[in-house]
């Protein structure tokens, strides 16, 4: 820590321009070698036959992109400004991110302003790096969304996955909250009863039911990865049967059991070893359960009352990914913030394009990103709701059921009009 600080802030910044170029060099990486049709576009990927070796000077981030232009005739008009924008916007958006969660300190409750002690500006460079990772996956999450409408698992289960293990290993890495221990003010990270303080019943070992919470939450979410199918053509009993066989036959549920197993045994030493740990750990597994189950449970509701599928399954892994570094009670905000830029975008593509298929997890990750740069201002705005503790999740329910009763009739309203 005492390394990067003595470094002027002003090279800090040039230094993460360059950085966030390369990751977003390592973005465009993804996007193209993750998708569902991969192209062999950009300087890290094996050029195509049609096409001369790449040169050295190819392979650097946002300026090779210029270089990259003699492949228009293989790739398309103009194929390369959308990743070098991308790379450019990149670097110049982690700088401004750093200024703005460690210079300035933007995710910080009101009153507490720089200057910074050491240990607060280690805790804001822990957060800096879980959003910086966070945004990364977001961002070729969405980018591939948006090409193919698909979230591929292979960004979603590795994202979730680090995100649960910063949670456990620094639970600073959570976004900041303001609390009151023995009546005067500290600064904690947004844990599971956040506002409240953290009861004693969900601390580590001895207490069992918490590692029961957490273990189901983990398992909830290894049997949402198992590929299955579901049709009630033939009825709810032989529906089972044909998704239980699929289940089976496939080769991935075998290595989503061996992760469910080893998941288990690293959330039960957590739960022995680390008390902050556990903490971070159970608040992320519970964010992670409550944010996929609650798109989960749309897609559900949506599906069943309209006759055809409202959200991909890729959405449900998306929140479950963005749960883990957020929690639960961010992931709400962004569930409602979402359908806002959904509705603008959705309409103009409706009226441009013709198009009535909407990638819904870019959105996501957009209301994403706005609640973390206005950490403080959406916190503020909802902790009264937060404070009311279990009556929250019982009043998501009561909205589920209106969503289900109001999407029932406007599907008799269009039935009605045909």
């Amino acid at each position: 820590m005492d390394t990067i600080l003595s470094i002027p802030i002003n090279a800090r910044l040039v230094l993460l321009f360059v950085l966030g170029a390369c990751l977003g060099s390592a973005a465009n990486l993804g996007i193209y070698r993750l998708a569902w049709n991969p192209r062999l576009i950009g300087p890290w990927s094996p050029p195509d036959r049609a096409v001369p070796r790449r040169r050295a000077w190819d392979r650097l981030p946002i300026v090779g992109w210029l270089g990259l232009r003699r492949e228009v005739e293989l790739h398309g008009q103009g194929f390369w400004i959308r990743p070098m924008l991308l790379e450019l916007c990149c670097g110049l958006g982690l700088a401004v991110l750093y200024w703005w969660e460690v210079s300035v300190g933007g995710l910080l409750p009101s009153g507490v302003a720089p200057p910074f002690d050491r240990d607060l500006l280690a805790v804001l460079h822990l957060e800096f790096a879980a959003h910086t990772l966070l945004l990364t996956l977001m961002l070729v999450a969405s980018m591939i969304d948006v090409d193919e409408k698909i979230i591929p698992d292979e960004i979603t289960i590795p994202g979730t996955l680090l995100g649960l293990l910063m949670a456990a290993v620094w639970p600073q890495s959570l976004l900041p909250v303001k609390t009151a221990v023995n009546g005067l003010p500290t600064l904690d990270f947004l844990h599971l009863t956040s506002p409240n303080l953290w009861p004693a019943i969900l601390n580590g070992a001895p207490q069992q039911e918490p590692l029961y919470l957490g273990l189901a939450c983990w398992w909830l979410w290894c049997a949402a990865l198992l590929p299955r199918s579901w049709y009630c053509r033939h009825g709810w009993f032989r529906a089972a049967q044909l998704c239980w066989a699929r289940i089976v036959r496939e080769r991935s549920s075998y290595r989503i059991l061996r992760m469910a197993i080893m998941g288990s045994l690293a959330i039960t030493v957590v739960w022995f070893h680390r008390e902050a740990g556990w903490q971070g750990l159970l608040s992320a597994l519970v964010g992670m359960a409550a944010s996929g189950g609650l798109v989960w449970l749309v897609r559900i509701i949506g599906r069943a009352t309209l006759g055809r599928e409202a959200m991909g399954f890729g959405d449900v892994t998306l929140m479950a990914m963005i749960g883990t570094f957020l929690g639960w009670q961010s992931c709400l905000i962004v569930f409602f913030l979402a359908p806002f830029a959904g509705l603008a975008v959705g309409l103009l593509r409706l009226i441009l394009l013709r198009d009535k298929e909407i990638p819904y997890g870019p959105f996501l990750c957009l209301a994403a990103l706005a609640l973390i740069v206005r950490w403080d201002g959406f916190w503020t705005s909802t902790e009264p709701v937060f404070a009311l503790g279990w009556f929250v999740p019982l009043v998501m329910l009561g909205c589920l059921v209106l969503m289900t009763i109001m999407l029932g009739l406007w599907r008799l309203i269009l039935s009605a009009l045909r």
